[in-house]
């Protein structure tokens, strides 16, 4: 704060004629340098940045009024401009209504997209998706069929190419090997994941010497299959399933199904670290965060290849994924956590959610949410809940989250993705008229695609 202070006392005790206002946005932006760029680099927004940012804005427009009208007003009503442009927006912050959980509240945010309500083979799900990177990182499908139902929530880092690799491959995959074996089971799923992960590092081989980021390319995998009355849970990573029971005096539990493969855990250090004894570095504190190598948070994914294979290690051109040495054996893997149980009555839904809806609600939360409002639009409501408390954190109110544009919008929340599955028991083992549905979430907000069509069955 006292660094914004001194910044304007320069800013306003030099600028001062016409020349200087067309040069005052590049002074600004120069003296916030050494600020934006650590808090850009670690994914770090302290509270004081969101009003800089909004003083920025607020800054520039003033500017712009100053320019034309400094014929008319002097220099102290100018300021005067400045103080009151920078006030309004403070005080806004001050106070959240129930106005922000509306529907046109989520019609006007336009890196939002859902379905509300669909119906599978045993009940009804619901999701919603939230872009935030300049090309979003997310990618999802659910597919439903006769007897079975598929979901997959892919969490990319460091680009798209991964997610997106995961969304056209796995389900194609795990059909195969499912029909080779007449079946579901845990190991059938292991098995359709490691062809995915063999696909993908084919992949980055092709391309690595016209395109030698894709080494660096990740994500997380999260994957659910409810067959014959069965869950099965599969996920690498940090994303999250978490189940919602109906418990004792009728009320809702919430059970994580999931493990999380993040070096936040204590018990994935201990796991490194007992993996590679001899490497002092597997896991370090940076800037307040435990990381893998000092550079990745997760510890399970699928691609991340320079982590996985020496072959793909980076030069010094490369300082966000150099390594000090060559790696000589696997860093990450890409072995999923699976579990599976047969589905209870008193289970009653089930959320599969990207990590980005878990910085910003407990399992709990969630699970209330759900069991206490309408089915419809339940997905896009957690993603409300998750936004807004987003946008408290910053002393802001969604309605103003909303005017942030993708690409900066990172600084504030992660692309998220939610799907809410739920079981309608008494629909177990019916013929439906419902064949297969695919619908995949995929792309860009203003080029995503939905694809809701019919083809045979899942199993």
């Amino acid at each position: 704060i006292q660094q914004f202070q001194k910044i304007l006392i320069i800013f306003f005790s030099s600028h001062h004629n016409s020349h200087s206002f067309l040069t005052a946005h590049q002074f600004l932006s120069s003296k916030f340098q050494p600020f934006f760029t650590p808090i850009a680099e670690n994914r770090v927004f302290p509270i004081w940045v969101s009003f800089v940012f909004h003083f920025s804005l607020c800054l520039r427009r003033v500017l712009l009024l100053g320019i034309r009208e400094r014929g008319k007003c002097g220099m102290f009503s100018w300021l005067a401009r400045i103080v009151s442009a920078c006030l309004r927006p403070v005080r806004r912050y001050a106070r959240m209504s129930k106005d922000d959980f509306d529907d046109a509240a989520t019609a006007a945010d336009a890196l939002i997209w859902h379905r509300d309500l669909e119906k599978h083979s045993c009940g009804e799900f619901s999701f919603a998706v939230v872009q935030a990177n300049e090309v979003i990182e997310d990618h999802s499908q659910v597919e439903t069929g006769s007897d079975a139902v598929f979901v997959g929530v892919y969490d990319g880092h460091g680009g798209p190419e991964a997610s997106r690799f995961i969304n056209d491959h796995l389900f194609h995959n795990l059909m195969r090997v499912a029909q080779e074996n007449g079946s579901i089971s845990e190991d059938i799923i292991r098995n359709a994941v490691s062809a995915t992960e063999d696909g993908f590092l084919t992949l980055v081989r092709r391309s690595y010497g016209i395109k030698p980021l894709i080494a660096a390319m990740g994500s997380c995998c999260l994957v659910g299959v409810i067959w014959k009355g069965t869950l099965y849970i599969a996920n690498l990573g940090d994303s999250r399933a978490v189940i919602g029971s109906v418990g004792r005096s009728n009320k809702i539990v919430a059970e994580q199904l999931t493990k999380e493969h993040n070096a936040s855990k204590e018990e994935v250090r201990r796991e490194l670290k007992s993996l590679h004894p001899e490497d002092s570095q597997i896991v370090v504190m940076k800037q307040g965060t435990w990381r893998i190598k000092g550079i990745i948070q997760v510890s399970r994914s699928i691609g991340d290849a320079y982590l996985k294979r020496p072959e793909f290690s980076f030069d010094p051109s490369f300082p966000r994924f150099h390594l000090p040495e060559p790696i000589r054996r696997p860093v990450l893997t890409a072995e999923p956590s699976v579990c599976s149980r047969v589905l209870r009555p008193n289970d009653k839904f089930i959320i599969f959610a990207s990590d980005g809806l878990w910085e910003h609600m407990t399992n709990q939360e969630a699970a209330e949410i759900v069991h206490n409002n309408p089915r419809t639009g339940i997905a896009r409501r957690l993603l409300m809940v998750a936004l807004t408390e987003a946008a408290k954190k910053r002393e802001m109110r969604y309605k103003d989250l909303q005017k942030i544009g993708k690409g900066i919008r990172r600084f504030f929340h992660d692309d998220i993705t939610v799907v809410v599955v739920f079981f309608d028991h008494e629909l177990r083992g019916k013929n439906l008229t419902l064949d297969h549905q695919i619908l995949e979430i995929s792309g860009d907000r203003n080029d995503h695609k939905y694809v809701l069509a019919l083809r045979r069955k899942v199993v």
